[in-house]
């Protein structure tokens, strides 16, 4: 089993910054991607960005230029950095773990981002 606990969120102004960070332990496969999804009150969960071991990343269009996901193997952690925050980014972030050569993947249990005046 993984174990995916998230980190940083929080309550910040319109056109700040925030850091979010996934930290992986347990069972950990050696290839693997990992993403950040969002969610909304009243809305469906999506994916915000994605990045494989090498560095491969993709993003949502409505993130595009904002929004900057990285990971570091050593330490089996996935970022986020989210800047220019508006308040329509307003939601509870996740991070998920999924390995490349198995149906296996982890959740973790989320972290409050509050984009507010």
């Amino acid at each position: 089993q993984v174990q995916l606990v998230e980190s940083g969120g929080g309550l910040v102004q319109p056109g700040g910054s925030l850091r979010l960070s996934c930290a992986a332990s347990g069972n950990i496969p050696i290839s693997y991607t990992m993403a950040w999804y969002r969610q909304a009150p009243g809305k469906q969960r999506d994916v915000v960005a994605s990045i494989t071991r090498t560095g491969s990343t993709n993003y949502a269009d409505s993130v595009k230029g904002r929004f900057a996901i990285s990971r570091d193997n050593v330490k089996n952690t996935v970022y986020l950095q989210m800047n220019n925050l508006a308040p329509e980014d307003t939601a509870v972030y996740y991070c998920k773990m999924n390995a490349y050569y198995s149906y296996e993947q982890w959740w973790g249990q989320g972290t409050q981002v509050t984009v507010s005046s």
